[in-house]
């Protein structure tokens, strides 16, 4: 490895190409490879070691067995069949059981709250649920909202009426499962997204998209079979089946990512000897600052992803301390609608593009994946059906950022009203609006300058999250900081609030207008922020429950609305 603040990792000699039409046969291929490799694991307190493990053989075996049984119930290729299990073995098992099965997985962060679960889970329209016993109770409950659901299975040891104990599968001989004729094309699942941005919107992935998504992240990142995962993010074991690569689910609540105990991590890591883990920011934050202080190291860690929201470089310092002193820690950028779409090293970050994002040139996300096409159109909130209704932005000005490639969904199957919003038609293809705006340097890396949405149009100019936040974040009292627009665009007041770090925010009144005046001189100094007159405190902003790392910029608007007409000075 070297050093070069502008290194990446080479990509293979010869790329990867997975020989699948359906990603669900990705375990299978795995199996053959690696049969005895421990594929996946999770927290166990009466296993040895305290954790209880599948090698890939076996969990070949167990999603097949899965499969067998959706079929025999009679579940056909293309029913929507809602997946309602805590990660773990169960979880990875039902995921390609399911997908062997040819069924259209439907998947729902429970961490995005009740109300946001239950209205994805009723848009979605599922025909069934395969959930443990507290799914089927919501499903009993909320029965009129679901009133498709009639091929139901409980995970688990508990029996429910209404719902066929999938654990009987195991009694099935797996052998008898036959691969479906599929094409790469077929529906494979709807994916929801955060609702950092509004109510969460389901993403058709086929199953090309998994499959395209594997192969990229495995050849960017030259990983190889036989490795070790800890995962932060259930969905990641998808992609490390794959790759060949172990999966062990930490001890933590993957709702809470932020609230994560580092010793679990530290556990996970030391158990299996991993050399990769995957986490979101705040997740990352959270272990590195607590092993910074205690001086426990990771040292078999050689490779962290973290992903989600922008890293902040301190997070990237504090994780390459932590880490084996020659790891690398990658931040990928996409969405839940693309993904991946980009990647930047963290001595690229610290060596060079830190600096420029402290001065508020935006956070740059570094250089596109082979097969991605991006572009930079005119910002815009209409809906566009060709490339002709728009146009391109001349260099370095900002502008909003679309993308094209085998990785990208190309529809929302609810909520479809926005796909004429996220969504360019272009001869037989199409483009995809990351709803993100930003530009390119004359080296083609995208800095990221924030979300379409949320940027502030006042009576006079535009201003952008990114830019603005990080002349405040400059602040040594502040962790981070949010730009809200109060008012109708084209109207709108800019308000910047600000959440000071742990322990540093003011004890006294006299201090938290110290504070604010501080914050106020500090503006004044930027042309991006000078013209920013109100500003407010915060003990901890609002942020999304899938990564609790994207701020609620939205949240904070309405917040910011009534601090003003309380304090309108």
């Amino acid at each position: 490895m070297t050093d070069s603040p502008n290194s990446r990792p080479p990509e293979s000699p010869t790329p990867i190409q997975l020989p699948l039409e359906n990603i669900g046969l990705a375990v299978s291929w795995a199996a053959r490879q690696n049969p005895e490799q421990v594929a996946v694991a999770e927290p166990d307190s009466k296993a040895p070691g305290g954790f209880r493990t599948l090698n890939f053989a076996e969990l070949d075996s167990y999603s097949s067995q899965i499969a067998l049984a959706i079929r025999a119930a009679g579940v056909r290729p293309g029913t929507r069949l809602s997946l309602m299990v805590p990660p773990g073995i169960d979880f990875v098992a039902c995921v390609f059981g399911l997908l062997k099965a040819e069924t259209q997985l439907i998947l729902i962060d429970p961490g995005m709250g009740r109300r946001n679960l239950l209205q994805c889970l009723a848009a979605a329209e599922p025909e069934g649920i395969v959930g443990i016993r507290l799914a089927h109770l919501i499903r009993r409950l909320f029965r009129r909202r679901l009133p498709l659901c009639r091929h139901n299975f409980v995970v688990g040891p508990a029996a429910l009426s209404g719902a066929s104990p999938l654990a009987n599968c195991r009694q099935l001989d797996p052998t008898r499962y036959k691969p479906p004729a599929h094409d790469r094309e077929a529906e494979a699942a709807i994916i929801f997204t955060s609702g950092s941005t509004g109510v969460p919107k389901g993403v058709l992935y086929r199953h090309r998209n998994f499959i395209e998504q594997a192969e990229q992240i495995q050849n960017w990142f030259g990983i190889q079979p036989g490795g070790v995962d800890v995962s932060g993010f259930p969905l990641f074991a998808l992609f490390n089946a794959a790759m060949g690569t172990t999966t062990v689910f930490p001890k933590m609540d993957a709702t809470r990512p932020a609230a994560v105990e580092p010793q679990n991590i530290l556990a996970a890591v030391n158990r299996f000897q991993a050399n990769q883990s995957f986490g979101s920011p705040a997740l990352w934050n959270t272990v590195a600052s607590q092993f910074q202080k205690s001086g426990q190291r990771l040292p078999t860690l050689r490779r962290v992803l973290t992903a989600g929201a922008p890293v902040p470089a301190h997070v990237l310092r504090r994780v390459r301390e932590v880490i084996a002193p020659d790891g690398e820690v990658f931040t990928p950028y996409g969405a839940t609608e693309a993904l991946p779409v980009a990647c930047i090293e963290s001595r690229e970050v610290l060596g060079e593009t830190a600096a420029q994002t402290a001065l508020g040139r935006g956070i740059c996300v570094g250089q596109k994946f082979p097969r991605i096409e991006w572009r930079l159109i005119e910002i815009s909130d209409a809906p566009l059906g060709n490339l002709d209704a728009t146009g391109p932005v001349p260099p370095g000005q900002i502008g909003e950022l679309i993308v094209s490639g085998p990785v990208v969904t190309d529809r929302y199957v609810t909520r479809t009203e926005a796909n004429a919003f996220h969504k360019i038609q272009d001869g037989d293809r199409f483009w995809h609006r990351m709803g993100d705006v930003g530009y390119f340097d004359d080296r083609e890396r995208f800095w990221f300058c924030g979300r379409k949405s949320h940027r502030v149009q006042t009576g006079g100019n535009t201003l952008f999250t990114i830019p603005c936040e990080a002349i405040l974040n400059n602040h040594p009292a502040i962790y981070r900081s949010a730009l809200a627009g109060v008012g109708q665009p084209g109207n709108q007041i800019p308000v910047l609030i600000a959440e000071p770090w742990p322990g540093k925010f003011p004890a006294t009144k006299a201090q938290h207008s110290q504070l604010l005046r501080e914050l106020r001189e500090l503006a004044a100094q930027s042309e991006l922020t000078r013209t920013i007159k109100h500003f407010f405190l915060l003990r901890a902003l609002p942020v999304d429950t899938r990564h609790n790392s994207k701020i609620f910029r939205e949240q904070l608007a309405v917040w910011a609305t009534r601090q003003l007409a309380r304090h309108p000075s």
